[in-house]
């Protein structure tokens, strides 16, 4: 299908069987393997559908290789036997899915296997609100509870958190449509920290934890060398990089790209991702990492040659493309964050907040601006009106900032408020990414409301597909089956986190 994808078999470039669980509950009798699957996602046959929404979890772990079990769900967690020192887990997932994967956990152990250390590959919270039931047992057991080790932004992360609790809570709802979100402020916070790297020598296996900036300030990536088996966290995710998400912190897409190169130099034979399927055969997890670093270094470096040569961040967000192709494979379909939203975030990276519009270094407020335009364009119903007319000439940019405008100067105008919720809903359905669609669409239960005298709420859900987001289904993007292979409904969410089962929405991250 892709380059460096039809050169490889499903199962003879692997050295991996496809023993299905080790769980109380083993699959593969009603469903196919989920490994046969994980390749069949590898090839575009399949897409992350089933995963996501939980078809191979079962009450058991996938044994992906030897000594490995993986917990599929959105945010997945990996287990690892050491032997004598009992049982190490990379990630923990998140709150909804911890007393599953606690029983999963336990029968892949089995008698005297216990998690005694769980590496979070960073902060974001559907991969670290999985601790608490092993902790409890470990109590009630009266032994010590696993040691959590973690990059030492991780704490700074969590009190971050805790101090912008209502922010959090806020762009959430919006970006997944769920009213009902409220941001946690209790964390598990790790026991053991590390700077540049750190080894672990546990039982017969060594954990290799490797800090890198990329998605976050925290990542970790964790190479087990006897197994030569990598896992990514959310460095790799089976989706466009996370470099650009607009409502969150500052992402490193240059630091990001370095880290996949050398990721990639390992020579592993099999790659845990932070969220989508395993990916297994030196060939192909070399191919998946460095076509993700390609597609960040091409970003980084056309955002850098338009900035140096002067131009103002407007031009440059519509030059940069990204290379033929890269958007097309199983692994990169831009479903949560795209190549556009990277580009602002290299600017804010590289050049600060300014845009290089000199209007916009001390503006004037926003309704007094949409005001003036209005009243010389004839009043706000013709600048809405004159909206509609450019949607329906599929000028949907053009007919967003004039719709915005209209609402800016006219906010309790019913007529106004219809016609922006009809043009924002027309952005929100015609947009690949989770983040724009969350907010367009957030944006026309916004005006739905003012014109239909109920609330944001309330026009969220009165579809089917609304009242499952409004209850938590979030995942990573959108799936049509029938034309890509990017995410789907889930149990999970992240950098926030909620979760579900649905056709849309994304990670809380």
């Amino acid at each position: 299908m892709t380059d460096g994808m039809t050169q490889h078999s499903p199962h003879t470039d692997t050295g991996v069987t496809c023993t299905e669980t080790v769980g109380t509950e083993p699959l593969g009798t009603e469903a196919p393997g989920y490994l046969a699957y994980a390749d069949r996602v590898w090839t575009g046959e399949d897409t992350l559908m089933a995963h996501f929404e939980g078809s191979y979890a079962g009450e058991g772990l996938v044994r992906v290789g030897e000594r490995t079990g993986f917990f599929p769900a959105f945010a997945n967690v990996a287990v690892f036997d050491t032997g004598p020192e009992g049982l190490v887990m990379v990630d923990s997932g998140e709150a909804r899915t911890a007393d599953r994967l606690y029983a999963a956990v336990s029968a892949f152990g089995g008698s005297g296997r216990e998690v005694r250390t769980v590496v979070h590959t960073h902060g974001h919270i559907d991969h670290v609100f999985g601790v608490g039931p092993f902790d409890a047992a470990a109590r009630a057991r009266g032994t010590a509870t696993p040691e959590v080790v973690a990059h030492e932004a991780v704490a700074a992360r969590f009190d971050r958190y805790t101090a912008t609790a209502g922010y959090n809570s806020w762009i959430n709802r919006r970006q997944f449509g769920v009213p009902g979100i409220e941001w946690p402020t209790d964390y598990r916070y790790p026991d053991t920290t590390y700077r540049d790297r750190l080894t672990l020598r546990r039982g017969e296996l060594t954990f290799e934890l490797h800090h890198a900036r990329g998605e976050t300030d925290d990542a970790t990536y964790v190479w087990v060398p006897e197994l030569k088996t990598l896992c990514t966290g959310d460095l790799f995710i089976w989706n466009a990089p996370n470099a650009g998400n607009p409502q969150k912190a500052q992402r490193y897409p240059e630091d990001w790209a370095r880290a996949l190169r050398a990721m990639s130099a390992l020579g592993a034979e099999v790659l845990l991702p932070g969220h989508g399927v395993p990916t297994r055969g030196a060939g192909r997890v070399a191919t998946a990492l460095d076509d993700c670093a390609g597609l960040l270094e091409s970003l980084c470096t056309q955002t850098r040659e338009l900035m140096n040569a002067g131009l103002r961040l407007d031009e440059v967000i519509h030059r940069v493309q990204a290379p033929a192709g890269l958007l097309d494979k199983p692994y990169l379909h831009p479903a949560y964050d795209e190549p556009e939203f990277v580009v602002r975030n290299l600017w804010r990276l590289w050049g600060g907040w300014y845009d290089q519009n000199p209007a916009h270094l001390k503006p004037a407020p926003e309704r007094a601006l949409a005001a003036e335009l209005a009243d010389a364009a004839g009043g706000a119903p013709v600048l809405a009106r004159r909206a509609l007319r450019l949607l329906a000439g599929d000028e949907q940019r053009l007919a967003a900032h004039l719709a915005e405008t209209a609402a800016l100067a006219a906010p309790e105008d019913r007529e106004v408020a219809r016609i922006r919720a009809k043009v924002y809903a027309a952005r929100a359905a015609a947009e690949p990414s989770t983040m724009a669609r969350g907010i367009f669409s957030w944006a026309a239960a916004e005006s739905a409301a003012v014109a239909e005298g109920t609330d944001v709420a309330t026009e969220l859900t009165r579809t089917e597909e609304g009242r499952r987001r409004a209850a938590g289904a979030i995942s990573v993007g959108v799936v049509d089956e029938d034309a890509c292979s990017c995410g789907g409904g889930s149990e999970g969410g992240s950098e926030g986190e909620a979760g579900g089962a649905g056709r849309d929405g994304g990670t809380v991250r």
